[in-house]
């Protein structure tokens, strides 16, 4: 059975408490491995090697040499591509189709996109005459703001922790590692490849564990963390906040979303269809980004419900490396059970169940696993809950809309604001949608399709702050200003 060791100053290391807990495959319920659940030694030993790091070998290395190691980080991720695959399709039951395509390919990109950005950073200056007729230069300068918490959403754990510590350690911080409690083999494993390359011990470090009272809030709450970025649920992210403000220290949170798509009678019907497909039902439903109500012009309602309907029913469940497998499990039994609630609730509410609602029938080797069938459903008022509240599971309420104005009111009225897709041939259409929808990202005729240098994030309770490209860098660092009088 594996062991997933806390990962400090360059070692791996049990809990000197000797807690730990279960790993379990969401695929079948098998136990993959058991986890040291890290207490206040070892969150304390973590930060304390990350703080001393700042100011060893780390902290004196030029900004061509951290590019250097993180380009070498990258190419060891690629080289050990397999290895990474193997540990997170383990983790999380995904399909290898998504896994390989998606989730290791960006964990590697994540520290090439950030190598190369922080190459050509730069800062304001100002020259201005003085009271006394002299002159004064003033300029910005950009320092590491110091030890980051990297705290990590089980979904995509190998490209959202990498997307945040990519631009931490390209900037000169430190960082310490809050994996899920689910997912923690890829974060683990990655402290291999930091050693690998000759990255300097403390610059990396993993602590697993759970929130409250577990190294997630040992690790927020610590005097020594100097910043706190985290994705996954508002709630958590009121929590971490709460916990940021001791200290003044900041925070960079992306949290729920309840995101929509708008599908114009003027759209590409097939490229609608396709799209909407993947962004309701890929990775079980189990992305930030992932639609959860859809919008449809009148015209043309009924026939795409009927045509989502059909997709739907096509993503068959199935082990990970089986060619035909479309979807697989939720991340947990504890999850499947709140996704399920959500279907229940819905037929509470009376909706129109259009297709799944429940769990698929699976062999028998596999009825422990967290399955859930894709799930669609029509005719319910906008105050339904699973209209307004995040769900994040494979499902979504579809409705007809008739106006312009009208469906512009309905998606702007939810509490989140994360990401939107809207779909239609007119341009002006696009770009008036695209600018008045209150969310940090909106795509026309697309989903999931991201530049890595343009800012991501979101707005009203779906997050604060911006990350990608250089808008990483105002988290990441800490402006200072100097003014010399000549």
């Amino acid at each position: 059975m594996k062991e997933f060791l806390n990962f400090i100053n360059g070692e791996y290391v049990r809990s000197a408490g000797g807690k730990t807990f279960e790993n379990r495959n969401p695929v079948d319920g098998s136990v993959i491995g058991r986890v040291h659940e890290a207490g206040q030694p070892e969150v304390d030993a973590a930060v304390a090697a990350a703080k001393a790091a700042l100011k060893g070998d780390w902290g004196r290395i030029a900004v061509g040499e951290r590019v250097r190691l993180l380009d070498a980080v990258a190419l060891e991720i690629n080289r050990r591509f397999d290895d990474f695959l193997q540990a997170e399709i383990a983790d999380t039951g995904k399909p290898h189709a998504l896994a390989s395509h998606v989730d290791i390919p960006r964990g590697a990109a994540n520290f090439q996109v950030f190598a190369d950005t922080i190459k050509s950073m730069s800062t304001e200056s100002f020259t201005m005459r003085t009271p006394d007729g002299k002159s004064a230069l003033s300029y910005g300068v950009r320092v590491p703001r110091g030890v980051i918490a990297v705290v990590c959403p089980w979904n995509l754990p190998l490209l959202l922790m990498t997307w945040k510590v990519g631009p931490a350690l390209a900037c000169g911080n430190t960082v310490v590692v809050k994996p899920s409690e689910e997912t923690p083999a890829t974060a683990t494993l990655l402290g291999e490849v930091m050693n690998a390359v000759g990255v300097p011990k403390g610059v990396y470090n993993v602590v697993h564990g759970f929130g409250p009272g577990s190294a997630g809030q040992m690790l927020t709450m610590h005097p020594d963390v100097n910043g706190i970025t985290f994705t996954g649920e508002t709630r958590t992210g009121t929590a971490i906040m709460q916990a940021a403000a001791v200290g003044v220290r900041p925070v960079s949170l992306e949290l729920g979303g309840k995101n929509a798509a708008v599908v114009f009678a003027d759209c590409d019907f097939q490229v609608a269809v396709d799209t909407v497909t993947r962004s309701c039902f890929e990775n079980a439903g189990q992305v930030c980004l992932g639609t959860e109500r859809v919008y449809v012009e009148r015209p043309i309602f009924d026939r795409f419900v009927a045509a989502l309907k059909d997709k739907a029913e096509t993503m068959k469940p199935g082990l990970p490396f089986e060619k035909d497998t479309k979807i697989g499990p939720v991340i947990s039994k504890e999850h499947q059970e709140k996704v399920l609630s959500y279907y229940r609730r819905a037929r509470e509410e009376g909706a129109t169940v259009v297709t799944g609602g429940g769990v698929p029938e699976m062999p028998a080797a596999l009825k422990d696993g967290c399955w859930v069938q894709p799930t669609i459903w029509t005719g319910l008022p906008e105050t339904a809950a699973v209209i307004t509240e995040e769900i994040f599971g494979p499902c979504c309420h579809i409705s007809p809309f008739d106006t312009e104005e009208e469906v512009l009111g309905k998606v702007n009225n939810n509490r989140y604001g994360l990401a939107t897709s809207v779909f239609t041939q007119d341009i002006s259409r696009a770009n008036r949608m695209g600018q008045a929808i209150e969310v940090g990202l909106c795509w026309i005729n697309s989903w999931f399709l991201r530049d890595l240098r343009t800012p991501f994030g979101g707005s009203k309770q779906s997050g604060i702050g911006r990350e990608g490209g250089v808008h990483s860098f105002e988290f990441y660092t800490d402006l200072r200003n100097v003014m010399v009088k000549f």
